[in-house]
């Protein structure tokens, strides 16, 4: 009677559909396919609780079938690739490439899972639009209307659109972006509807973040000099510490690689060379080949050994000599010694 039941159990299995796989379970599958040294770099991205539900069903699987590894595999890429589309050309685009390539009820599908029931971010629309008419139709808007809609922009058009605003506008703007914090999807609505007649209204339920300092600090990166000095200088009267901060994201230490070789020799001029020694203590290679190659052997060769005499240090005073650096950097910018290009190439030198 035993053998009978089990022969009927597997009999009931055989013909059942299959179970649904969890995400842990397919994740597992998929870290698994990938092997070890890539599956710990994923795991470095990933919060530990994630990781031990992964770890669990990694043991658990002891065998995987060649058909649900490329079930899982054939998922993941297809996600991957919508992701892509998504990004490149926006949501409309990524629908039409994917039903042409797995008919439309797989495309939506795979774009359900990826942007929750198709919400998109607010204005997409104008993210495909050219900066100049985007200029014309935000420059008579109230000026937090154009720091909601800019902050939802990419840094690029975002830019261009901040330098085209007058002097007063710019500066109440960059303002309001770096101060924005949270805007209710209600808020977001109303404006779209407002606007609807010349852009695509699009719509969200959840609260979406957008703005604050590093948004800012994206777009003055990407603005020529003179307009970044006045907005910059008109904080500094208005709001000093709002001021403060975005200048000490301006330009980072690891910019230096954008410095040309000329820029890079009078920087280490004026840069003390113990703090510079304890800068580069937690710097990536791409830094440390750029100033070495911009030092004599000589003096690169005691920088090394500095570096490594050095023994721990705290994060902190590591970027407090970081600081100390790009404090050098800026200054000389300021005097006119040395140019660091902005606006992705625009003001490259010739």
């Amino acid at each position: 009677m035993a053998a009978a039941a089990a022969a009927a159990a597997d009999l009931q299995d055989m013909y059942s559909e299959p179970k649904p796989m969890s995400a842990h379970e397919k994740a597992a599958i998929l870290f698994i396919a990938l092997g070890g040294d890539y599956a710990a770099k994923v795991f470095a991205h990933m919060d530990e609780e994630e990781i031990e539900a992964i770890t669990l069903d990694i043991a658990n699987n002891k065998q995987v079938s060649i058909e649900k590894k490329n079930m899982v595999i054939s998922e993941f890429y297809q996600l991957m690739m919508a992701n892509d589309y998504i990004s490149t050309g926006g949501l409309e685009y990524a629908q039409s490439v994917l039903e042409k390539a797995l008919g439309a009820e797989k495309a939506t599908d795979i774009l359900k899972r990826l942007t929750t029931s198709l919400q998109v971010r607010p204005f997409e629309f104008l993210r495909k639009t050219d900066p100049s008419q985007l200029l014309n139709f935000l420059q008579n808007e109230h000026p937090q209307t154009i720091a909601l809609v800019m902050a939802y922009l990419s840094p690029d058009q975002a830019g261009i659109v901040m330098s085209g605003l007058s002097i007063d506008s710019q500066s109440d703007v960059a303002k309001r972006i770096a101060l924005m914090d949270r805007t209710s999807p209600d808020v977001i609505r109303e404006i779209e509807r407002v606007l609807e007649r010349k852009i695509s209204s699009l719509s969200t339920q959840d609260f979406t973040s957008a703005g604050g300092v590093p948004a800012v600090v994206e777009i003055l990166n990407r603005v020529d000099r003179a307009t970044e000095r006045a907005i910059i200088e008109s904080l500094e009267v208005d709001n000093p510490e709002l001021a403060e901060e975005i200048k000490q994201l301006m330009f980072v230490f690891e910019d230096i690689i954008l410095l040309d070789d000329r820029s890079l020799q009078l920087v280490l001029r004026e840069v003390d060379t113990k703090d510079l020694a304890l800068a580069m203590k937690a710097t990536s290679d791409d830094v440390a080949e750029k100033i070495y190659k911009n030092m004599s052997k000589r003096a690169a060769d005691m920088l090394k050994e500095e570096i490594s005499y050095m023994g721990p240090v705290k994060i902190r005073d590591v970027e407090e000599a970081q600081t100390k650096v790009v404090n050098v950097i800026r200054t000389l910018e300021d005097k006119g010694v040395i140019v660091i290009v902005r606006g992705g190439g625009e003001g490259m030198l010739v």
